[in-house]
């Protein structure tokens, strides 16, 4: 089952230096799930051959403008381009308002509904799940609040030995795949473990958008296999990263390590870094197997 994620901008605030705001496309089992949406999310989407039209679920971490300007004008040109089917948006309750107050004041009503449903940034809880994937929030410390994102797999079913299960009756596949053995008519049994083998076990993505290094959230990222973490500053700036609630590339290098993640993505990068080298290095200064979340990249979870 595909289970990716695409980067659509890094930057922090501002776009600058060909680094766009907070935005990602989350790919599982070929639908799609919007990340925050910073400003000019839906040009990124087009510059990477990402079809809008195929995001039904969004979630917005928090009402900073570099993770939701982009949002207005993505849902105006999903109407504009004759969208019906609902679009499930997740975010702070003001979010609303300012959606509501946008549409109102351009007097556009939408083709398609939108299905709302308010956040609170008080304790990690469970928002979505579908047949695919459960999300829960991550109660991230900044300046206002602000929660991060969980995706974790569901466990999915046994796989078929094709070269076994090409004679048996594919009446029979449902239960070999769910573990079960099957009697046949004339008395023989199919053992689903001599026909399927275990399923991939099912994977975890957590997105930490803006927050101080704070302890109070480790154990709900706790061993997730790819983090994604803010690191908008060098540690020479620790302090600026404080009186802004921010992380340093340092400091995302450690929560990687300290939570048990297999892989550490970086991004969120302050508009002061023209070149992102050196906040790499000091995160695998600590943390090896970090990557840097630049626009374009798609990395598979």
């Amino acid at each position: 089952m595909k289970f990716e994620v695409t980067i659509l901008g890094s930057s922090s605030a501002t776009p600058v230096f060909n680094r766009n705001p907070s935005a990602q496309l989350l790919n599982c089992n070929e639908k799609y799930y919007l990340i925050d949406c910073g400003e000019g999310t839906q040009q990124q989407l087009t510059k990477y051959n990402l079809k809008a039209a195929r995001i039904d679920y969004i979630f917005i971490s928090h009402l900073h403008g570099d993770h939701y300007f982009g949002l207005i004008g993505l849902l105006s040109s999903l109407h504009l381009n004759g969208r019906v089917k609902p679009m499930q948006i997740f975010g702070p309750k003001p979010l609303l308002e300012i959606l509501e107050i946008q549409f109102k004041y351009s007097d556009t009503v939408l083709r398609y509904p939108i299905e709302f449903f308010p956040i609170e940034a008080d304790q990690s809880r469970q928002i979505f799940e579908n047949s695919d994937l459960i999300v829960k929030t991550i109660v991230l410390n900044h300046r206002i609040p602000t929660t991060g994102f969980i995706f974790q797999q569901k466990k999915r079913q046994r796989k078929l030995i094709k070269d076994k299960t090409d004679e048996v009756p594919m009446a029979y596949y449902t239960a070999l795949k769910k573990g079960i053995d099957v009697e046949l008519p004339n008395g023989d049994i199919l053992r689903s473990e001599d026909y399927t083998t275990e399923a991939d076990a099912p994977r975890c993505y957590a997105y930490c958008s803006d927050t101080l290094f704070d302890e109070s959230y480790f154990a709900t990222i706790k061993d997730c296999d790819t983090l994604y973490h803010e690191a908008t500053f060098m540690h020479d700036l620790l302090d600026r990263a404080k009186e802004t609630h921010h992380t340093t590339a340092l400091q995302a290098g450690e929560i990687a390590k300290i939570n048990g993640a297999k892989k550490l993505l970086i991004g969120h990068f302050s508009s002061r870094y023209k070149t992102l080298q050196m906040l790499l290095e000091e995160a695998q200064s600590v943390f090896e197997n970090t990557e840097l979340a630049v626009e374009g990249r798609t990395f598979h979870l």
